[in-house]
């Protein structure tokens, strides 16, 4: 069977992150939510998505296809009615189609004309940017019992000071001296040539990906995912990276989303609760004002190639588009423009043109080539979002 992963309605909820990529790939837990869904159908998947984004994420279609909703995240249970689907059938939760089957041929697709199954139980959906950290707790949790079930973790060194070892899990290569690990308060995943410096201090849930390190003496507080190749110091809670971002050194981090490819410059600090306690608002790129999250604790959502220098300070509920450049003393506003430079004294249009030329040099030092196709998704963007630039 041919599986294909689609956007479904909360696509522009969930932006910046889906400026640069499906709701598919964005990640939550330990892996993607593409990674999730082939994991559990143990095959391939291609997506539906905005055009200028189907050049790097194509679609394939078959003659028999299960269209599936990325919003959703994957369980046993789920895997197996999705499998059993036949011509003219479907999934769905309450009013939102979960799955359904579908032939090339078909054109137009009514509903009225499936046979309807309904999925009674509980399901992770991700449908906004802040379910992103919020439900990570739960979408780690779910992914550890997953990847690691049957399966035997690398030995703990003994140098590390461990609280239930038998919630952690090692993937090989991994390395680890003179840490503190506790995963009382949730599991533990080290991912394959991830490395935990020494004196870190770790209270799970705690997702180390690939490849990516948590630096010197870093206090890292759960629900946390740390990206393939990203890298982390100073205090985080709470937050999620994705790919190859970086907060390398001290300042706090909490209840938070990075994109790929930021970088968060020395004692950078974000607010994730307001003074006066009150419900966080974000900016909503649907109705272009600020909506309420429903949360009280809520930081920084940054999207992808976004950076920071040194002693920036971020506002409770921050939202920063796509390779925006911010510095100086000072808050900047709590919605930052994709392709803005600048701090809190004004910004100025970034041209895409220079935001690509450092996007390759950056991407380059870990091996990865932004193609052409990367640089018309950022002329798309910016062109997308010149409305919210004043110059």
């Amino acid at each position: 069977m041919n599986y294909i992963l689609f956007d479904g309605p909360s696509r522009n909820n969930l932006l910046p992150f889906t400026f640069t990529r499906p709701v598919a790939d964005i990640r939550v837990g330990i892996l993607t939510i593409r990674e999730k869904w082939e994991v559990y159908l143990g095959t391939t998947t291609t997506t539906i998505t905005e055009d200028y984004l189907s050049d790097k994420f194509p679609m394939v279609e078959m003659d028999e296809n299960v269209m599936i909703n990325a919003s959703f995240l994957p369980n046993l249970e789920l895997v197996e009615m999705i499998r059993d689907l036949k011509e003219n059938q479907a999934i769905f939760k309450g009013e939102e189609v979960i799955a359904f089957f579908t032939k090339e041929a078909q054109e137009d697709i009514n509903f009225n004309d499936y046979e309807a199954f309904e999925y009674n139980d509980e399901l992770l959906k991700i449908e906004n940017t802040w379910d992103i950290f919020s439900k990570n707790e739960d979408a780690i949790q779910d992914d550890f019992n997953f990847l690691t079930k049957n399966r035997k973790s690398q030995p703990i060194p003994s140098s590390n000071n461990v609280i239930d070892a038998q919630n952690i899990f090692i993937e090989e290569g991994a390395s680890l001296e003179f840490t503190t690990l506790n995963a009382s308060t949730g599991p533990i995943y080290i991912g394959k040539n991830a490395e935990i410096m020494e004196g870190a201090v770790i209270r799970g849930p705690l997702a180390l990906c690939d490849e990516a390190v948590i630096k010197l003496g870093a206090k890292i507080y759960g629900a946390t995912t740390i990206g393939p190749g990203s890298k982390v110091g100073g205090e985080v809670k709470n937050a999620v990276l994705f790919a190859n971002s970086n907060k390398g050194h001290e300042g706090y981090l909490g209840n938070s989303v990075l994109g790929e490819w930021c970088n968060l410059g020395a004692d950078t600090n974000n607010s994730n609760l307001k003074n006066n306690y009150a419900e966080v608002r974000l900016w909503n790129y649907e109705t272009e004002g600020f909506a309420k999250t429903g949360l009280q604790f809520c930081g920084l959502m940054m999207g992808d190639h976004s950076k920071c220098g040194i002693n920036t300070m971020f506002n409770t509920g921050t939202v920063v588009g796509v390779s925006a450049n911010i510095f100086g003393s000072g808050f900047p506003r709590n919605f930052v423009p994709s392709f803005s430079w600048g701090g809190n004294s004004g910004f100025t249009s970034y041209l895409t043109k220079k935001a690509a030329d450092v996007a390759k040099r950056v991407m380059e030092r870990k091996n990865v080539e932004f193609t052409k196709g990367d640089e018309n998704i950022f002329e798309h963007i910016f062109e997308e979002t010149k409305k919210y630039r004043r110059n």
